[in-house]
């Protein structure tokens, strides 16, 4: 009973349930952003670059017979170096990361700036108070 105490506690703990609702947020920001990679900067980019598209590129390491595309490549089952799904997952994680710094950047401009609490009243200073000491003394 005690192990399944220590995790119930362990679950319901803010930080996990924060970190749960960020996963599900960045799943479907995740998607948004190959969307915003796939259907609108990688079309502009392969019209920049002459029609060029980066996941399609691959060397043939089998000499014997040359291929046009990599999907006619992998479909006869040739050996290929693809390195164009790496170009690609390249500008997807610099997308996402340029994303997410924006975000933050516009969260933190939005986050109220915590004042900083009233300075409690100040007493009198250890030589203030020996001096009233030695007054008072002097009066009696």
């Amino acid at each position: 009973m005690g192990f399944i105490k220590e995790f119930k506690e362990f679950a319901m703990k803010g930080n996990v349930m924060d970190m749960a609702v960020g996963v599900i947020i960045g799943g479907a920001f995740g998607k948004i952003v190959t969307s915003l990679v796939n259907d609108v900067l990688m079309p502009l980019i392969s019209t920049v670059t002459g029609g060029i598209s980066f996941t399609d590129l691959f060397i043939n390491l089998s000499d014997d017979v040359k291929y046009k595309t990599l999907a006619e490549a992998q479909e006869a089952g040739a050996s290929v170096f693809a390195y164009g799904q790496f170009i690609q997952n390249i500008f997807d994680f610099i997308i996402i990361a340029f994303c997410i710094f924006m975000m933050i950047k516009a969260m933190n401009k939005l986050k109220k700036k915590e004042e900083p609490a009233p300075e409690a009243p100040k007493g009198p200073t250890q030589e203030e108070l020996l001096a009233e000491i030695r007054d008072l003394l002097k009066n009696k």
